[in-house]
């Protein structure tokens, strides 16, 4: 699907899809955060008189802006302002650390930053002065010399920097123009993962608008829906399939600062929620948790990255009916493939995906680089308007993963049926290779899921003198069930083939202390190496 066949059928700036949200229902609540509630007219408001105090403060098209906030309107009236003059949002993870927040600020070329004073019990304020000790006495730093200025949200206001109120005042009375166009950059999104240093995906206001466009649609979304997603801000799954994806089909999108699963119960039940959002351990937390019996949801649908037993709980105990599978990564926009909610419950439980709309998926052999077949494993490429203009200021890595005719190399492993649909098997670095055969650990995991025993189930390979590499899971036992190690094993070899089966099986009470992602993913890398460790096996 070309540019010009996208053009009618959404906005493809994020302005316009406000403007028009704004214009349809500006009564309807745009936002619910612990920061507070804003109408989806009152956000149009609060944008025009953000984007005139940038115009003020000297910011234009093109000039990067950090922004490191939790989850609320605020974060969002800022991005929107942002992207109405071109400017490029520059999201700055809130677990970073000071060596982490002075990498992105540095590589992103960050002219202006926008900073909260405390968020979650960390001091901003003094990492940022261990970073940028001239916040304190005048900017630009030698240590970060791009940075011209930072606003403060908070009563801890450095003498160099200005306090939110002030910046606001500077552009009382005036009234700046909506500049922005489908084709300009709209965000520098930093990959997560384990790597301290992350590659800068820059994305565009129409491969942002479009796919939270064609996400929601084909999640069900509706006017006046209300979504709840505690997916960080900072992460395309909250900027882009959270924050665009309500805004394009005029629904409430309801968030949190931290995903927490009775306070999420608690939202969902008490702001009447008619969707959610959340991968696996997510979906888990909520379907798992104690206070789930006594909440009253009132769910139709959900955005899921999870795995088909997941799925199916959800469907059944949470009651999102509609609920859809959804693969894709940063470099994206991040929607590759997504379910739609009109479809077979079936299909939408096996995780069988349509490309999105004018995204075209082929499947490369690992080893010979030909096209496979339908049904065989082998690399995902994708090539369509979703896909990343490329990595900031990295060519060599940006031609490593976008080739010259526009394909990008996700480096996961899925397969095509002979209809098209894409189903994902795995990131291929996670794949275990025991004796010559791939394992998907996604595979092992789901069918772990099905064991009454089991509350979660996370599998990575581990060294084997023997196959190379062997699978060892890590479990949480549901409560009030007992089984040991072997009987999971001897389990398992009932229901897989063998060299599927785990070799080994340990009990843990949760990830947190080995290592998750700020949006609630399990890091496998450190826990590959945390069982190599625990295991006493040789690396």
């Amino acid at each position: 699907m070309s540019s010009f066949e996208l053009e009618g059928l959404c906005p493809l700036t994020a302005p316009a899809a406000l403007a028009r949200a704004a214009a349809i229902a500006p009564e309807v609540e745009a936002i619910v955060a612990p920061g507070g509630r804003i109408t989806f007219g009152a956000l149009a408001g609060e944008v025009a008189r953000i984007r005139a105090s940038l115009v003020a403060a000297g910011i234009g098209r093109g000039d990067h802006v950090g922004l490191c906030l939790g989850n609320g309107p605020r974060w969002v009236a800022i991005f929107l302002a942002l992207g109405s003059i071109g400017a490029v949002t520059v999201p700055v993870n809130t677990r970073f650390r000071g060596e982490e927040m002075a990498y992105v600020l540095g590589q992103a070329k960050v002219r202006w930053l926008f900073i909260a004073d405390r968020f979650l019990r960390v001091d901003f304020i003094a990492m940022l002065r261990g970073i940028c000790p001239g916040i304190d006495t005048g900017l630009p730093d030698s240590a970060l010399p791009q940075l011209q200025g930072v606003v403060v949200l908070g009563d801890n206001v450095p003498a160099a920097t200005m306090g939110w109120d002030d910046f606001l005042r500077a552009g009382e009375g005036q009234v700046a123009p909506v500049t922005a166009r489908p084709e300009d950059p709209l965000l520098i999104q930093y990959t997560s993962g384990t790597t301290s240093f992350p590659k800068g995906v820059l994305l565009t206001h129409r491969s942002m608008c479009a796919n939270g466009f064609f996400s929601g649609g084909r999640m069900g979304l509706r006017i006046a829906d209300r979504f709840h997603s505690a997916r960080p801000f900072f992460h395309v799954a909250g900027s882009t399939l959270s924050i665009l994806s309500c805004l394009q089909h005029v629904c409430t999108l309801v968030t949190m600062d931290r995903f927490e699963p009775a306070e999420a119960l608690r939202l969902m039940e008490e702001e009447r929620c008619t969707h959610f959002s959340g991968n696996d351990t997510m979906a888990l937390m909520l379907l798992n948790h104690p206070d789930r019996a006594y909440r009253r949801l009132h769910l139709r649908g959900a955005w899921a990255a999870a795995s088909p037993s997941i799925v199916k709980r959800v469907i059944e105990e949470l009651g999102a009916r509609e609920c859809v599978v959804g693969y894709g990564l940063s470099e994206a926009s991040p929607n590759i493939s997504q379910s739609c909610w009109w479809e077979d419950e079936d299909i939408r439980i096996s995780g069988r995906m349509l490309p999105e709309p004018g995204v075209t998926v082929r499947i490369r052999h690992l080893e010979t680089g030909e096209d496979c077949p339908p049904g065989v494993d082998g690399e995902i490429l994708v090539r369509g308007w979703n896909v990343m203009l490329g990595y900031f200021d990295k060519p060599e890595e940006t031609a490593a993963t976008l080739d010259e005719d526009g394909w990008l190399a996700t480096g996961d492993l899925g397969n095509l049926d002979a209809s098209g649909r894409l189903a994902f098997c795995g990131r291929a670095k996670d794949i275990v290779r025991v004796g010559g055969e791939n394992v998907s650990p996604a595979e092992v995991e789901d069918v772990l899921h099905r064991h009454p025993a089991i509350r979660q189930a996370v599998v990575v390979g581990v060294p084997d003198a023997r196959l190379v590499e062997v699978p060892c899971a890590f479990i949480i036992r549901n409560e009030g069930h007992a089984c040991a190690e072997d009987e999971i094993i001897a389990w398992s070899k009932e229901k897989m083939a063998g060299f599927k089966v785990p070799r080994y099986v340990r009990f843990v009470e949760g990830f947190e202390a080995i290592g998750m992602t700020e949006s609630s993913k399990i890091q496998k890398k450190k826990l590959a190496a945390h069982a190599v460790q625990l295991l006493g096996l040789a690396g």
